[in-house]
């Protein structure tokens, strides 16, 4: 198989209705040819970002570059002596097909935290935008250019819940796609979320410290992307003090987790680079988001390319308020 940037999963299943992949066998020998030909290559094309792994969950290939290639099953093997000039069939695998968004930023927040508002924002993508949760069932992707055209991509996600780490709501649909982002931009409402009636309430700091238990319980490496966490909806009512009760918990967190029940309580806290407030509604503080996404990235990408130990440090910034305005083959 072969990752190619153009391709889709759609476009896949349209080539492969039948979701089965068929290499020709080797060839027998015969009284002019005692060497038999090998079966001749499938060449399959598949998105840029997948990840292939067998029934058993084992992975076998990760695709992320375009022109990334795997064998997946051999070929059949033409007739010779160490067969006794038959030839033989190739390989039968079952294998499951699995995309994974590659993206430079992902959104991370509860349902009607505002991340698709925020999308919209940022990008001239269009994603579904309403006053109730899960509005975003897939993933839509948004990119943000930049005078220089410079372009960040930004995926928005589908709204976690409590449980998502053991496929509760979108669960596991949602958490797999962060794994490609290269910083998380955790989104929360300055008021609290509440999923339904049944539901309990948790305020901005509790909403926090759950998205931050959610992503460690499904995998800690996550914690180690650079994080990012906008507050957003300084638009609504009393938001100065919402804001300022979230910052002053956050700046003596650990402290502030004796009200949170031992069970929900994270092992390894969020270390954010910046907490900015926003309304993404109304577009204030997007400008500093964007610029803020563009420092860590560039920083990151720097980094990657410098040793280990020559990694630097990360700080927190906070900033200050501006109010005025399966595929199975």
């Amino acid at each position: 198989m072969v990752a190619k940037s153009n391709k889709t999963l759609l476009k896949l299943a349209e080539d492969f209705p039948e979701k089965r992949f068929i290499a020709k066998n080797g060839a027998d020998s015969k009284r002019l040819l005692l060497l038999g030909d090998n079966g001749e290559d499938l060449v399959v094309e598949v998105p840029t970002g997948v990840v292939l792994s067998l029934d058993n969950g084992k992975e076998i290939a990760d695709l992320n570059a375009d022109g990334e290639t795997v064998v997946v099953a051999k070929g059949g093997a033409g007739g010779g002596p160490n067969n006794d000039f038959r030839s033989k069939k190739g390989e039968t695998r079952s294998i499951r097909i699995d995309l994974k968004l590659l993206a430079d930023v992902g959104l991370v927040g509860f349902p009607n935290a505002g991340k698709s508002t925020l999308l919209c924002s940022m990008s001239r993508a269009k994603p579904k935008v309403a006053d109730y949760p899960f509005t975003t069932l897939r993933p839509h992707l948004g990119v943000t250019v930049f005078d220089d055209n410079r372009r960040i991509t930004i995926a928005d996600l589908p709204g976690l819940i409590e449980g998502a780490h053991m496929n509760i709501g979108m669960g596991h649909f949602f958490l797999k796609h962060v794994e490609r982002t290269k910083v998380l931009l955790v989104v929360v409402d300055a008021q609290g979320f509440v999923l339904n009636r049944r539901s309990t309430f948790r305020t901005a700091f509790e909403t926090i410290v759950l998205l931050n238990k959610e992503l460690e319980m499904y995998k800690p490496e996550l914690l180690d992307k650079p994080q990012v966490l906008l507050i957003n909806k300084m638009d609504t009512e009393c938001f100065n003090e919402k804001y300022e009760e979230t910052l002053n918990l956050l700046k003596n967190c650990r402290e502030s987790m004796d009200s949170i029940p031992e069970e929900l309580q994270p092992n390894r806290l969020f270390d954010f680079k910046s907490i900015i407030p926003i309304s993404a509604s109304l577009g204030e503080n997007i400008d500093t988001v964007k610029q803020t996404l563009r420092k860590i990235i560039d920083e990151e990408n720097r980094i990657d390319k410098l040793p280990l130990q020559n990694k630097l440090n990360s700080h927190i910034d906070f900033h200050s308020k501006e109010l005025s305005n399966t595929f199975i083959v």
